[in-house]
C-alpha cells in the first residue's frame, strides 16, 4: 500500500510549493486566481492592518483556514448546509489572507508555501469525504459515485501540475482551479444545490485535467 502511494504521489509533488502564490497560463485559461492576481492585496491588508498591525503570521492564517474546513466538513455531516457554506467561505478567506500577509509583511518562505499547498489538499479532500459519508448515510449511491468522480478530478488537477513542474513545465492554467471549486462548493452548500454543483464539478474538473494534459503535451513537444 505504501509503495503504491509513493508511486501516485511522488516526491516531485512538493513542487506545489508555489500553489496559490505564483501563477501561470495565458488568455482564457487564466481563471479567478490568476485574473485577480494580487490586485486585492492593498485593500485586504489595509483592513487586516487595523486589527493586527505588522505582526501577522501567514502560517497562522493557513491553519485557521484548515480549521474552518474541518468545521465545514462536520457541519456537512450533520446536514447543516447553510452553516457549512459559511464555513467554506471563511476557509477560503483565510486561505486568501495567508498569501496577502506573507507578501505584505515580506514573510514569504519556502516552507510556508509548502504547508499551504499540503493543507489545501487536505481541505479539498476533507470536504469531499464529508459529502461521501453524508450520501452513504442517506443511501444515495448515485451521489456517492458522483462525489467520487469529483474527488478524482480534484486530486488530479494539482497532481498534473506537480508532474509538469517536475518536467520543467509551469502548469497553473485551467478552467477549474481551487478558487473556482471552493466558490462552487460554498454556493452548493449555502443554497442546498449540492447535487447540480457536483455535476458541474465532475465535468469541469476532468475537463481541466484534459486541458492540462494537452497544455503540457504542447509545451514538451515544442521544446
Amino acid at each position: 500500500m505504501l509503495s503504491s502511494f509513493s508511486k501516485i504521489f511522488p516526491p516531485s509533488y512538493s513542487s506545489l510549493i508555489c500553489g496559490g502564490r505564483i501563477g501561470g497560463g495565458s488568455g482564457f485559461q487564466k481563471m479567478i486566481g490568476n485574473k485577480i492576481g494580487h490586485r486585492l492585496d492593498p485593500y485586504l491588508y489595509g483592513v487586516l492592518k487595523i486589527f493586527l498591525g505588522k505582526h501577522g503570521n501567514p502560517n497562522l492564517f493557513t491553519f485557521m483556514g484548515f480549521l474552518a474546513t474541518l468545521v465545514a466538513s462536520l457541519l456537512i455531516l450533520k446536514g447543516f448546509w447553510f452553516l457549512a457554506g459559511l464555513a467554506i467561505i471563511l476557509s477560503g478567506f483565510f486561505d486568501l489572507m495567508d498569501g496577502v500577509v506573507a507578501r505584505k509583511l515580506e514573510k514569504v518562505t519556502a516552507f510556508g508555501g509548502f504547508l499551504d499547498s499540503v493543507l489545501d489538499r487536505y481541505s479539498d479532500l476533507l470536504l469531499l469525504l464529508a459529502l461521501l459519508i453524508y450520501y452513504l448515510k442517506k443511501e444515495e449511491p448515485d451521489l456517492v459515485i458522483l462525489t467520487s468522480l469529483v474527488s478524482m478530478g480534484t486530486i488530479l488537477i494539482p497532481y498534473i501540475r506537480a508532474r509538469a513542474e517536475a518536467l520543467g513545465v509551469p502548469c497553473s492554467m485551467g478552467l477549474m482551479e481551487r478558487a473556482e471549486r471552493i466558490i462552487l462548493l460554498s454556493i452548493g452548500a449555502l443554497f442546498h444545490w449540492m447535487e447540480p454543483i457536483l455535476w458541474v464539478l465532475a465535468i469541469l474538473t476532468h475537463f481541466t485535467v484534459l486541458q492540462r494534459i494537452h497544455y503540457v503535451w504542447k509545451k514538451l513537444r515544442s521544446s
